[in-house]
């Protein structure tokens, strides 16, 4: 209890609290742009889309099957000498930042790419009928009739960011999880453990409320 007081005193849960937002929301807007354009390429261009393209397709796809799998640490190593040359070090908050968009991104491909699909067939093809053209059509229908599961599938990506900060000392990042690992665990104190827990789980729960509320508007449009 005393280290956990000392931790409050000195700020250091609040830079933690602070740490840790600041690497999802780069995470959540950087690779939620880029999750989205690749998501919604994967959704036109397969076979049947309305931009039909085998080659985009397959490449795509193969990106996203072959990095989305790799646990979150292992890719943080993995990806280092690139992280070196995009943002000039391999440690770090912009080390992790990196890291982070780049999972976040193919995470959030694939997210979009399922939820897109649920679009019912008839909608796309009347507005095609009506001489919308393959643009128009994605921009104003596609993407608009997804948009509820989209930000379903938005908000479990957050959830899953969140849990992947929890890394970050890997790299010599902060963060709630570094400061529950590095002054919690392994100084078996577990009042500061269950502190960054609940503080962890208040966020996701607003986001996830958030999140609930927004998509349950937009599919009872």
């Amino acid at each position: 209890m005393d280290k956990l007081m000392e931790l409050l005193a000195n700020g250091k849960f609040l830079e933690a609290t602070v740490e840790t937002l600041v690497y999802v929301v780069f995470a959540m807007g950087i690779g939620g742009v880029l999750g989205l354009i690749i998501g919604v390429l994967l959704t036109v261009s397969r076979q049947g889309g309305i931009l039909q393209n085998r080659a985009l397709y397959w490449t795509l796809n193969f990106l996203v099957n072959f990095f989305r799998p790799i646990p979150f640490v292992i890719l943080i190593a993995a990806i280092q000498p690139l992280a070196r040359l995009v943002v000039g070090t391999g440690i770090g908050d912009r080390a992790l930042i990196f890291v982070l968009v780049f999972a976040a991104t193919f995470g959030i491909a694939r997210l979009v790419e399922q939820n897109l699909l649920t679009v019912p067939p008839g909608v796309i093809e009347a507005s095609r009928a009506m001489g919308a053209g393959p643009l128009r059509t994605i921009l104003t229908v596609l993407i608009p009739e997804g948009l509820g599961p989209v930000v379903l599938g938005y908000t479990f990506a957050f959830i899953a960011v969140v849990d992947m900060t929890a890394m970050a000392g890997v790299i010599g990042g902060g963060g709630l999880g570094n400061l529950a690992l590095q002054y919690g665990y392994r100084q078996f104190n577990p009042w500061v453990t269950w502190s960054a827990v609940l503080i962890i789980i208040a966020i996701v729960q607003l986001v996830q409320l958030l999140g609930n509320v927004f998509a349950r508007k937009l599919l009872r449009r």
